[in-house]
């Protein structure tokens, strides 16, 4: 958990709940993680990319908590520019982080193991409605992925999350961790 500290900046909103989820991670000997929505980061200047600390770090996080552990981030987003810069910072990562360019819907559908960690952060929650619909979908494509002990990290609490952390209660998951910005579940 140490490699934690590093991600621990005043701009990083989302810092208490990755900690959170990670021990728990750690505590359940979880290898695999699928994550909608990879960290986008920002241009600076013409072409230098660099972290967008608001964004949560999620996918540098979750690639060298893979890499430390010999598990695999599976993470998917409809972005080419985003999945370019999330590959640009997990390059030292890269044999345990496989991307994948598609609609985060019809990835989870067709993704074909167990989930240890689902986090859903894809879809901006600009349009709350849409966004809630959006994650909701998400959760019905994954939950038959999802197994006793999994955990789900929800993205963007209340902006997102309307309609998917009913769905997710209603079978059987339980907030287990909260704040602001995010919720995570587990059985």
């Amino acid at each position: 958990m140490k490699f934690l500290e590093k991600y621990n900046n005043n701009k990083n909103i989302r810092f208490d709940s990755f900690k959170e989820t990670i021990k728990l991670c750690l505590e359940r000997g979880f290898k695999t993680i699928v994550e909608t929505g990879t960290a986008r980061g920002k241009m600076k200047f013409f072409f230098i990319r660099n972290y967008n600390w608001k964004d949560g770090m999620s996918t540098i996080i979750f690639a060298e908590y893979a890499h430390n552990i010999d598990g695999l981030l599976h993470t998917c987003d409809i972005s080419q520019n985003n999945i370019k810069n999330a590959k640009s910072f997990t390059k030292k990562f890269n044999k345990n982080v496989k991307f994948y360019l598609d609609d985060s819907i019809n990835f989870l559908k067709n993704f074909k193991s167990k989930i240890d960690l689902l986090y859903l952060d894809s879809f901006d929650g600009h349009d709350v409605q849409r966004a809630s619909k959006h994650q909701l979908e998400e959760a019905k494509s994954s939950i038959d992925k999802l197994h006793e002990k999994s955990l789900i990290l929800l993205d963007d609490k209340g902006a997102k999350t309307i309609y998917s952390l009913k769905y997710f209660q209603d079978n059987g998951f339980k907030k287990i961790f909260e704040t602001k910005f995010q919720v995570l579940l587990s059985k």
